[in-house]
């Protein structure tokens, strides 16, 4: 008999906007049970110590290290986790003591796959204590010992996801945009490709923010009013990260937003639009075929702009571009899914990452479990 496990997902993720919670039913494996979803944002306050943590996290040579104001952000960020599962609990009637585990993504504040470096801050054992449940974190570390990239994580979840899809929507690619955009490439034959793609929201983010005093470009109605500088697109698609044979997996900051005298406000705001659409159709260039499906998740879906430009390219690839909620998935909470799925896996010593994923060098579990009783019971392998 298939023995379910009950687990919570939290992500925070590159645009640093607030905190997703997903509750998912799951052996690990094929079964997956979704339940009720949750974003509770953040305040601005909040954010901005977040992007200040970005920049007190460029020093850090060793991954424990929690220079400038890190520490007591680190411990605020898991408050307001904890914080989030007692709404989610509260809201939806649900029991603590029915919940197995939690998988807890934390704040990523550094990635340099290069250097073998990933931070995400979150400390999992006062998550444990402050709400009486098993968590899993840090899922990324163990991946990079084993000479992987340390993302994309997801892809696996995507592939439990992707069983019902009908045949000739095959072979099909789930697109996350993200801060970062990432996508995953699945075929009938069990292949599993998975990488970053290239910047996603961050750009769009960061340039609205500085231009126009506020924190994203709701639906593109900024990038509406614009039109797509070539020239400045072009510069973006030229970064070597597109024609490296090798993917590898980005930080936030891998990408910057134009300066002031490159563009207008709503000029820049469609053009980089633009290139968050033209990233991901570039970066699939690397896949073995081309997909006949693109689902596209994350909050980039919610950029209509962005949606006509991934619509346009792909028919002129012959792929037909399908918001998550097209065939029955939850654009927003999926991340947050992935996470509770890793968690389950983690706990059984399943595999989360992939060399066809990460790079790693063999099929590789990871996570640290910390139990709701103070004790951790179990780290990443490291060898």
């Amino acid at each position: 008999m298939t023995v379910l496990k009950t687990a919570i997902g939290l992500m925070s993720g590159t645009s640093m906007d607030g905190i997703d919670v997903a509750l998912v039913r799951t052996d690990g494996e094929a079964v997956v049970e979704r339940g009720p979803s949750l974003s509770v944002p953040y305040d601005s306050a909040f954010r901005a110590r977040l992007k200040q943590g970005l920049e007190d996290a460029k020093t850090i040579a060793v991954r424990d290290e929690r220079p400038g104001g890190l520490l007591p952000l680190e411990r605020d960020l898991t408050l307001l986790h904890a914080k989030a599962v007692r709404l989610f609990v509260r809201r939806y009637g649900l029991r603590t003591d029915e919940m197995d585990v939690i998988g807890f993504h934390g704040q990523t504040v550094l990635h340099r796959p290069d250097q073998a470096l990933t931070v995400q801050i979150g400390d999992g054992a006062l998550l444990a204590r402050e709400t009486g449940i098993d968590v899993v974190f840090d899922m990324r570390a163990n991946d990079m010992v084993h000479g992987g990239q340390g993302a994309p994580l997801v892809p696996i979840y995507h592939q439990a996801l992707a069983h019902h899809l009908p045949p000739e929507q095959w072979p099909v690619c789930f697109v996350n945009i993200g801060g970062i955009s990432n996508l995953t490439y699945l075929d009938r034959d069990g292949a599993i490709i998975g990488f970053d793609s290239g910047p996603g929201n961050a750009l769009i983010d960061q340039w609205v923010e500085a231009h126009a005093g506020i924190p994203y470009d709701e639906g593109g109605r900024i990038a509406s009013e614009g039109r797509v500088l070539m020239p400045l697109a072009e510069r973006y698609l030229a970064n070597p990260f597109f024609t490296a044979p090798a993917r590898r997996s980005l930080d936030r900051n891998d990408f910057v937003p134009p300066t002031g005298s490159e563009a207008e406000l709503s000029d820049g705001a469609r053009t980089l639009a633009y290139v968050s659409a033209a990233a991901i159709f570039k970066s699939a260039e690397h896949l073995p075929q081309r997909p006949k499906t693109c689902v596209v998740c994350g909050g980039g879906r919610l950029n209509r702009i962005i949606m006509d430009d991934l619509a346009q390219l792909g028919e002129q690839q012959g792929a037909k571009v399908l918001r998550a909620e097209e065939p029955g998935f939850d654009g927003d909470a999926m991340e947050a899914e992935a996470w509770a799925y890793l968690a389950v896996r983690s706990v059984k010593g399943l595999p989360l990452t992939y060399p066809g994923t990460t790079g790693v060098s063999e099929p590789i579990t990871g996570g640290v479990l910390a139990r709701a009783d103070a004790r951790r019971i179990r780290e990443p392998t490291k060898g």
